[in-house]
């Protein structure tokens, strides 16, 4: 009986001694050398970005004088790019001798893992990040008034009441924390959303390119 296109297709992906093998091997090598080179591409231009927007935040906090804000971004942005450099060295670690599938699951579980270690990294970053938010606008400029006394003074001066903690109404001191909670739970799916909105392509072609290889090789 004659094979059919399917069998001669999958024979042809795992024996290399049939007609249709080295070239179906060669299509699965280029297109794993695109997506994984792709990959590198957008994550080495985002982390340059996050560099660059860290400068950018600063100058204008500066300009607006809200310099603690931009301090605050400053550092936490460059934290992010430092440990996500430190990350992107593991690609050059992929040996690129092996096969192609072989190839594509050693990067799979790179991405994996990256994407692992910055969802714990967020649940830390977004409180902080909302924390410089805060310092900005409550201590204002350097050697200035201090809006955050000011506020504090309106409040105690119409709620004479108002329970104090370290000089700051209690409420506010709740209304921070239960922020910084909501944002370190929900820190996990914020980024995970940010993830799809840059390499959300990439990752659906690098997952369509997977299936069709262990499809083949069932």
């Amino acid at each position: 009986m004659e094979k059919s296109i399917e069998s001669i297709w999958k024979e042809g992906f795992l024996n290399s001694d049939e007609f249709i093998a080295p070239k179906l091997n060669d299509l699965y090598n280029k297109k794993s050398e695109h997506i994984v080179d792709k990959f590198t591409r957008m994550f080495k231009i985002n982390l340059i970005a996050i560099v660059g927007g860290s400068f950018v935040i600063m100058g204008m906090a500066w300009a607006v004088d809200i310099p603690y804000m931009g301090i605050g971004f400053f550092i936490m942005l460059n934290i992010l790019a430092f440990f996500n450099f430190k990350l992107m060295k593991g690609l050059n670690n992929i040996d690129k001798n092996v096969n192609s599938y072989q190839y594509l699951k050693t990067f799979d579980s790179w991405l994996k893992e990256m994407v692992s270690i910055n969802q714990k990294f967020a649940r830390i970053l977004y409180p902080l990040i909302f924390l410089s938010l805060v310092a900005g606008f409550w201590f204002g400029s350097f050697g200035g008034d201090i809006p955050g006394d000011t506020l504090v003074n309106n409040l105690t001066t119409r709620y004479p009441d108002t329970v104090l903690v370290l000089g700051v109404p209690y409420y506010l001191w709740l209304g921070a924390i239960v922020i910084m909670i909501v944002l370190a739970f929900a820190a996990g799916r914020i980024y995970r959303w940010d993830l799809n909105i840059v390499y959300g392509q990439v990752i659906k072609k690098l997952n369509e390119i997977l299936a069709d290889m262990e499809e083949l090789r069932a």
